[in-house]
């Protein structure tokens, strides 16, 4: 089977500003690099979907999914936090984000495809049950992993989050859940100023200092990390994919590069074809330089296809 590619033109209208660093560019720098490497050739590509209201209820309270919907601006904006804005295109954009990572699933599960990654934008990671924050609105990986465990009866995914932030909203929505598994490495302390102290068994952090570097990260990975996946025995796999751990973003002070997404790519496909043949899907979290963002992405789709 082979790898998809879910993405939508329209994820590219949410605007929230030129100087704002979550941009439209980035789409266009990751369909840039995977035309250049010749990997738009290798995948399965397909127009995502948008999720329904019922669907985003999967992992956000009725109360919070009704706000976002009729405060969708018809011109203008309406601020949801001092990074997090809502314009015209916007809840378009973040219906099809959350949509394309429930398709993914389905295309995994149904067997068309043995893994996925969706190039959608806004990013989703940061949004709580009750609350949008840091760029996003809905949490699209955590929406996909409760549709998993919902529609297709499975017992058990874990969710994998390797964006220098840590993937708060994604641990405040499975807290507590002994079927959903959640890793997460991160920069600490640094925004969202989440993921320290004790936590339960199924809540798996491993921040990292500033200036961290490829071993820093590739030690925790080893060391807490695939223990856990492998003793956890997944019967699907998520990744939050952020990319701005890489030394060339600004957005952090993490030294990554495209060889450790790469890297941490395999490890996690390798307990995917231990446990549950190899289904993983992939959703776009952060990544802010372009270039950096573009050659991370490839490296990363060449370590879900196995090149």
């Amino acid at each position: 089977m082979s790898v998809g590619l879910i993405s939508h033109f329209q994820c590219a209208e949410h605007d929230m500003g030129s100087n704002h660093p979550e941009s439209p560019a980035r789409l266009s720098a990751i369909q840039d690099h995977l035309i250049s490497s010749g990997l738009d050739f290798a995948l399965k590509q397909f127009d995502a979907i948008p999720a329904s209201p019922e669907q985003l209820c999967l992992a956000h309270s009725q109360k919070y999914v009704d706000t976002i919907l009729k405060n969708a601006p018809a011109s203008g904006f309406f601020r949801l936090d001092a990074d997090t804005l809502m314009t015209p295109h916007t809840l378009n954009a973040a219906l099809l984000a959350a949509g394309a990572a429930i398709q993914a699933v389905d295309l995994v599960m149904q067997g068309d495809l043995s893994a996925a990654f969706c190039a959608t934008r806004p990013p989703g990671h940061h949004a709580e049950k009750n609350k949008a924050m840091g760029f996003c609105f809905f949490n699209n990986v955590a929406i996909a992993a409760a549709w998993a465990l919902k529609h297709y009866k499975l017992s058990k995914v874990a969710i994998v989050d390797f964006d220098v932030h840590h993937g708060n909203g994604t641990e405040n929505i499975f807290l507590h859940d002994s079927n959903v598994l959640f890793c997460s490495t991160f920069q600490h302390p640094f925004y969202p100023f989440s993921g320290s102290g004790k936590k339960p068994s199924n809540i798996i952090n491993t921040p990292l200092p500033a200036n961290a570097n490829s071993d820093q990260f590739r030690q925790a990975i080893k060391q807490y990390w695939l223990p856990a996946l492998n003793q956890f025995e997944p019967e699907m796999l998520f990744i939050s994919a952020g990319f701005d751990a890489h030394a060339e973003d600004q957005m952090s002070q993490v030294n990554l590069y495209e060889a450790d997404y790469r890297w941490v790519t395999e490890q996690i496909k390798q307990v995917a074809e231990l446990y549950c043949g190899g289904k993983i899907v992939s959703v776009l979290e952060g990544g802010y330089a372009l270039q950096a963002l573009g050659r991370s992405v490839v490296a990363h789709i060449n370590g879900l296809i196995g090149h």
